[in-house]
């Protein structure tokens, strides 16, 4: 490095952190199966040292046969505070937890767990809380809208939950997958959160557009809303990483729209699971 260049603060951030690692650290996983992919233990180990806390985040190889065995030991590790868990462990985490928020308690699948003072383990899921936290950064705030969602996975269930708890006035589900989305929507409403079932992805009327699929992320998926019908005074998002503007996010640049893309949600929920690690949410 050139003794000339001036320092950012991320590089002022990562020296810090590797200057602090000694016996007191406390340690934090990342578990799955594949693991290589994950980008997230290096965001939050920064958001722990920007925030003075002397802890890192480690991705960890976890196949699912192993799965109950780490989970056994990992709990009675006294210098472990929390676990992050990406697929295929998100269900098999849940039945670890002492206690759960009532986001991971209606979907039965946690994806962080903390260590509480008195030991016991609290787990959340927080897909939805990112994505949510995501739109109130970009100035929508969710209460009283009219909102169409697209698609009922993993990441879109969460969406979905996050949606009825912020108070959307209406939520439309959509998938191609018709089981699932009705799946969704007897669970969601055996807890109270009232959703429509939609045949049709027709975003005309909505104040807010959700895509929750992987449509965009190839060359060639099909659109998954019909965009003609997209209007300037609504908002889109779209959770899909890469691209970061998706021929959505694109089509809807080009109607005059509000926009949310994969990487905003990404960081909010770093965020929002580095405060949920340090017991701030």
């Amino acid at each position: 490095m050139s003794p000339h260049r001036v320092r950012d603060t991320q590089e002022i951030v990562e020296d810090a952190m590797l200057a602090s690692l000694n016996g007191a650290t406390r340690i934090h996983v990342t578990i799955g199966d594949p693991i290589a992919q994950v980008k997230s233990p290096a965001g939050i180990t920064q958001g722990f040292a920007a925030r003075g806390l002397d802890a890192i985040m480690i991705p960890l190889q976890v196949e699912p046969a192993e799965v109950e065995d780490f989970f056994r030991l990992a709990k009675r590790l006294p210098t472990l505070d929390g676990i992050v868990i990406t697929v295929p462990h998100k269900p098999f985490a849940f039945g670890h937890c002492d206690t759960t928020s009532e986001r991971a308690r209606v979907l039965e699948v946690c994806n962080v767990m903390r260590r509480e003072q008195d030991g016991r383990w609290t787990g959340d899921m927080t897909d939805g809380g990112g994505f949510v936290a995501a739109l109130k950064r970009n100035d929508f705030a969710p209460k009283g809208k009219r909102a169409l969602q697209i698609g009922a996975g993993g990441a879109g269930s969460a969406i979905a939950l996050a949606l009825s708890m912020e108070g959307v006035s209406e939520l439309a589900l959509c998938d191609t997958d018709t089981a699932k989305r009705d799946a969704l929507v007897a669970r969601l409403g055996r807890h109270g959160h009232r959703i429509v079932p939609s045949d049709r992805a027709d975003p005309a009327g909505f104040d807010l557009v959700v895509n929750a699929t992987p449509a965009g992320m190839k060359p060639g998926d099909p659109l998954p809303v019909d965009i003609s019908r997209l209007e300037a005074k609504q908002f889109v998002a779209d959770i899909i990483t890469m691209p970061v503007i998706t021929p959505l996010l694109a089509a809807a640049l080009q109607k005059g729209c509000h926009i949310q893309n994969g990487v905003q949600m990404f960081e909010a929920q770093v965020d929002f699971i580095t405060e949920y690690l340090m017991g701030k949410n």
